[in-house]
């Protein structure tokens, strides 16, 4: 199993990117730079690892355990994340050029930044629930 520390670290470089892309894409000259783009795509490629490390790490001993609370903890974070991943593929789908590792922002600027609060809001939730819900009830079902 992972450990909580390479958990908490992935968790901390997602909301850092978070945080910096989140400067960086406001300013409309720099926002589809390749640079930015790359840190962009870095960061969904963090953020992936993160999910598919929580999901085949964590869910399968909540959902072995007896504990009816530990089954609806896996259950509720499997729903988060199809949720998530949902998020972001629409917002793949609408704002990501895939194929040259771009963005597709043109006019729409004021938009593109919308969505991509609300992305960051989506994902920094969810590992923020993570830290808060699921990793304690993991500490408490392999302690006990």
């Amino acid at each position: 199993m992972i450990s909580y520390q390479e958990l908490n670290t992935q968790i901390d470089k997602i909301t850092e990117l978070s945080n910096v892309l989140s400067v960086l894409l406001k300013d409309r000259t720099i926002c589809d730079t390749e640079t930015c783009c790359n840190l962009f795509y870095n960061y969904m490629d963090h953020v992936n690892k993160h999910l598919q490390v929580v999901e085949s790490t964590m869910y399968p001993s909540l959902l072995s355990n007896s504990e009816s609370e530990a089954k609806n903890i896996a259950s509720n974070f499997m729903g988060s994340s199809q949720g998530v991943k949902h998020v972001m593929t629409s917002y793949v789908k609408k704002w990501c050029d895939k194929k040259h590792k771009g963005l597709s922002i043109g006019a729409k600027h004021d938009e593109f930044i919308k969505d991509t609060d609300d992305m960051f809001e989506v994902i920094l939730n969810r590992i923020q629930d993570e830290a808060e819900n699921l990793y304690p009830m993991v500490r408490k079902i392999s302690n006990g």
